[in-house]
Order: C-alpha cells, then structure tokens, then sequence
C-alpha cells in the first residue's frame, strides 16, 4: 500500500529557505506523478508543483515557480520542494501527494500527512 511521509515543516523568518522533503513508498508503476500541495490557514488546498518520475518534467502554479523548485530522487524514492524568498503568505500546511495517471492538479489521489511550514515576517 503506498504511503507518503513528508518532512522539513518549519517555522522561519520571511526571507529565508525552506526544504521539504517527502518519502514516497509502496508505488509498484515505474511511471507516475509526485506533487506538491498546501493549504493556507482558513483556505482551500492548492497544488504547488508537480513532477513525472519517469523523465522529471516539471510544472509549477504560476504564481509560484519563482520561487519554488520541486525536485526528485528516484532511486531514494524522494521528492523535494525548495522554497526561497519566504513570504508569509506561503504559510499553510503542505501536503506531498501521488498519482498514478497524469500530473493533473485533480488526479492525485494518494496523500501524505502534511507538514506545517510558518513564516513570520
């Protein structure tokens, strides 16, 4: 059964750098999507990021990928989310994810825990 264990939450000063870091294990298919998502205190989840295991295409919510730069390392079965330039507005809960079909914001269906990331400004 798959499972998705994020890591790296952290509270931090606007500004500053943040790593996340998420173990996706128990997929059997070679090829399928890791995802990024958070959702903001009081608001709706919101992808943030995607990225194919097979050949690592990359896309990004437009507002973010300035900033933003998802990552993956297929043979530790780990994706990663580098965040820079911290505004208090990135503050939320962010969610690691996984889907078996497309990297579509709607076809993620496996879901890792969160990890809360604040920034303080």
């Amino acid at each position: 059964q798959a499972r998705l264990v994020e890591s790296g939450g952290a509270s931090v000063q606007a500004g500053e750098s943040l790593t996340l870091s998420c173990a996706v294990l128990g997929i059997s298919s070679s090829a399928f999507c890791r995802g990024w998502f958070r959702q903001p205190p009081g608001e709706e989840r919101e992808g943030v990021a995607t990225i194919w295991s097979a050949q690592g295409i990359t896309t990004y919510a437009d507002s973010l990928k300035d900033r933003f730069t998802i990552s993956q390392d297929n043979a530790e079965n780990t994706v990663y989310l580098q965040m820079n330039s911290l505004r208090s507005e990135d503050t939320g809960t962010y969610y690691c994810a996984v889907s078996l079909h497309t990297c579509a914001w709607d076809d993620f269906s496996v879901w890792g825990q969160g990890t809360q990331v604040t920034v303080s400004s």
